[in-house]
């Protein structure tokens, strides 16, 4: 019997078909997220956030039903549903924190906000599991969120949409940093605590997500003006189902290259995405930028890239590695959507 170094799947054309994947649809669907929150639908924008986080995480249950259904495993809940509960609050509401701050700032200030969240997890993770981080951990961070904050000081920040109301975004952006950094810690902690599989986890957040999503648009008063939007302007459903697509595309691609060949091979991967992702923004919907955002850019993805490949080169095994609590975290961010 093949051992799994042998498998097909773990030879490295596989390994940069996995990371086109990830890199193409969290393009796409960076550029259906952008055009949805700040493109008009003949004249009229849309503008409840918390209905694309419902579609989003429908298509993201139907995905992760089929996928335990196919693994065969077991389909009972691993851990409280309240545990579950906690985590799909925090994670609805950091996604239309996120949605919501397109309003007001442009996608690359969104884009390097989840970059800036380092400090923020860091910190969640010092106090709710006891962490401790290296001096180069440390240092990188500082370098992305003194990099973040040099591209905010020396340009232009606001969306298109709202030019005057950058404030209101950058609040957005804190609340999403603030939401996500719990998100991603205690989900981790479900991971060591009750040792759920990754569908299994998967199938509760983005259900009970969605009834969070369901509930806050009733209470709201959005839920049929949402539908009305989608119902007078078809093509934002359109809009939709692509978004949640490449949503879910990405996923089945990210859990691939992970488990085939590691985190580090992922996070290397991720950083490539971020970059190409605000350059298609900036070449699609023509935002400006200058010289000296341009340098703060290059100072956030070069700590980034010398975190990746550094630990790379630490890596006393360089064979695959399975997914471990430290990888769930990452994952996270593309639940963001």
């Amino acid at each position: 019997m093949a051992t799994p170094m042998e498998s097909p799947q773990t030879h490295p054309v596989w390994c940069v078909l996995y990371g086109m994947g990830i890199i193409g649809f969290l393009v796409l669907y960076g550029i259906f997220q952008e055009g949805i929150m700040t493109v008009p639908y003949n004249g009229h924008l849309f503008k409840f956030s918390v209905f694309l986080v419902l579609c989003n995480r429908l298509a993201a249950v139907i995905f992760a039903v089929f996928m335990a259904y196919a693994k065969g495993e077991n389909m009972k809940n691993q851990a409280p549903i309240w545990k579950y509960l906690i985590v799909s609050l925090s994670n609805v509401y950091a996604s239309s924190c996120q949605y919501e701050a397109l309003k007001y700032v442009s996608f690359a200030v969104q884009m390097l906000g989840k970059s800036f969240k380092m400090m923020p997890v860091m910190i969640w993770g010092m106090i709710i599991s006891g962490k401790s981080y290296s001096a180069r951990d440390w240092a990188v961070a500082l370098a992305v969120t003194l990099g973040c904050t040099e591209f905010l000081m020396t340009g232009p920040t606001a969306s298109k949409v709202d030019s005057g109301s950058s404030f209101k975004g950058f609040l957005y952006l804190g609340g999403f940093l603030f939401l996500d950094g719990l998100t991603s810690t205690f989900q981790e902690k479900l991971f060591r605590e009750h040792n759920t599989t990754k569908y299994n986890q998967m199938t509760y957040i983005n259900l009970l997500s969605a009834c969070v999503s369901a509930v806050t648009l009733m209470l709201t008063g959005d839920m049929l003006p949402a539908i009305t939007f989608g119902i007078e302007h078809p093509k934002f459903f359109i809009d939709s189902a692509f978004l949640s697509g490449a949503a879910v595309a990405s996923q089945w691609c990210i859990y691939s290259q992970i488990k085939e060949f590691g985190a580090l091979v992922f996070a290397a991967t991720m950083n490539v995405r971020q970059v190409v992702s605000i350059l298609v923004s900036y070449l699609k919907y023509h935002n400006p930028v200058t010289g000296f955002q341009i340098i703060g850019f290059v100072a956030i993805f070069s700590a980034l890239f010398y975190k990746s490949f550094a630990s790379i080169l630490d890596s006393k095994n360089p064979e695959k590695k399975p997914l471990v609590l430290g990888d769930r975290k990452v994952i996270e961010d593309i639940e963001k959507k």
